[in-house]
Order: C-alpha cells, then sequence, then structure tokens
C-alpha cells in the first residue's frame, strides 16, 4: 500500500510491521481533529455504539494545533494619525446594493479624511466610474481647504489599481496606500464608516418604513448626520 525507503540491513526477507497501542489518535484522525473532550463525551455518555475508551495523549496532534491557529488581533488603533486636512485620505467602494436605486446607482464610494474624519460620498453605476470620481473629489476638497491630498490608502481593487488612476497620482505627487490582500483590517477606518453608514441607513428605512429602493437618498442623509456628530477620535469638534 506504502512505499518505504530503507536502508538494508539484513539479506533475509523482513516483515515491517506497525502495531497501534493507542488508537485516540485514531480516532481523532477518523473523525476530523474532533477535540479529545469531546470524543470522551460519546463513550462516557453512551451516546454511539462501537467507540473505544479515549484518552488524552501527552503530545497533541500537530495537525490540530495547525488547524486552529489564525490571524494576530490587529490594533484597532493606528499608531499613527494625520497631522493636518488631506495629509492621508481613506477610500473604499461598497456594493453591489440590491435594489438598485432609482437613479440607477449599485455602488457607495466613500472618501474620509484621517484628521478630520469628514466623510464624502459618491453613487456609482460601476466600479469603472471610481477613478472619474476621485479626480472630482480632488478637486473639491482642494479647493475648500487650500490644501493637497498627499497620500490616498484603498484596497487593492481593480478600480484602485489601474494603470490610470497610478498614473494620475504619480503625476499629481499623491503617495499611495494599497493595503495586503484580503486584510481589510488596514483599511480599517473606511471599512468601518462603511458599515456604520449601512447600519444607519437601515435603521431609518425599517424605521420609517421606506422602500429599499430609496437607499441612497437615506446614503446622504446619514452622511450629513455623521458629519456634524461627535466622534472618539477627534476631540471637542465635529468632523465638520
Amino acid at each position: 500500500m506504502f512505499v518505504l525507503s530503507a536502508p538494508i540491513v539484513s539479506t533475509k526477507a523482513t516483515c515491517l510491521q506497525v502495531n497501534l497501542k493507542q488508537d485516540s489518535q485514531l480516532w481523532h484522525n477518523r473523525l476530523g481533529h474532533l477535540s479529545y473532550d469531546g470524543l470522551k463525551m460519546p463513550v462516557s455518555k453512551q451516546m454511539v455504539k462501537g467507540l473505544p475508551s479515549i484518552t488524552t495523549p501527552k503530545d497533541l496532534c500537530t495537525h490540530y494545533l495547525a488547524g486552529k491557529q489564525h490571524h494576530n488581533a490587529m490594533t484597532k488603533r493606528s499608531l499613527w494619525r494625520a497631522l493636518k486636512n488631506l495629509q492621508l485620505i481613506h477610500a473604499d467602494l461598497c456594493g453591489p446594493i440590491r435594489p438598485v436605486s432609482s437613479s440607477n446607482k449599485r455602488y457607495i464610494l466613500s472618501f474620509i479624511d484621517d484628521l478630520s474624519r469628514k466623510t464624502w460620498v459618491y453613487f456609482l453605476s460601476e466600479k469603472s466610474e471610481a477613478f472619474h470620481y476621485f479626480k472630482i473629489f480632488k478637486a473639491l476638497v482642494e479647493k475648500e481647504t487650500e490644501e493637497s491630498i498627499l497620500c490616498l490608502r484603498t484596497n487593492r481593487g481593480e478600480e484602485f489599481t489601474s494603470q490610470e488612476f497610478a498614473d494620475f497620482c504619480q503625476n499629481h505627487g499623491i503617495k499611495r496606500q494599497l493595503t495586503v490582500a484580503y486584510t481589510p483590517q488596514q483599511n480599517g477606518v473606511a471599512e468601518r464608516k462603511n458599515r456604520t453608514i449601512m447600519n444607519m441607513v437601515q435603521a431609518m428605512i425599517i424605521g420609517r418604513n421606506v422602500p429599499k429602493i430609496y437607499w441612497l437618498e437615506a446614503t446622504k442623509w446619514c452622511v450629513h448626520i455623521l458629519n456634524r456628530s461627535p466622534t472618539l477620535v477627534v476631540q471637542d469638534k465635529t468632523p465638520e
């Protein structure tokens, strides 16, 4: 059944046999690396028939330990904060949202200033429109604040990683911060803001018994409220 590589120690025919003294590990493997406490319970309470008495081995199964590994928790607070407006902008795309809005929009593109935590949202029909609305957002906020966007933090979605987007940022001196794949925690400010907005939208629509097709209008109002509400990371000021 198996190929065994072993040095020849004798010219005589040899029979290789494995004797299994402890079958607890065997049943642990058979039952998908179920915990040993879980293996003992059916035996002690006579829940199943045919399962032998299980004892916990001295050395735990390495495959079981490897399967239970998980990512270390990331710090909830950033180790660095922007010192002026537009020094760092967080951006994220939320959607597709169903049902489609009355104006045929399916996505929410949000921009959050790291210092003030003020939020701007744009509504898209397709992901490919993200670059177009970023240029509109850039022109708006730079004229309002008389500052320039220095850094843009996004995930690695195709809407943010196109060559056209990269060339535009490079030509305007905007540094890019792209999160590691499958690690939304690195863009936690934008991810959390989108969740907050959508929770408020759902609560408002349900509370007023409004058709879900009006989520776009509700989102505009929620962002207007959040920009004028206190937030923990900004002391004694609202984002607005």
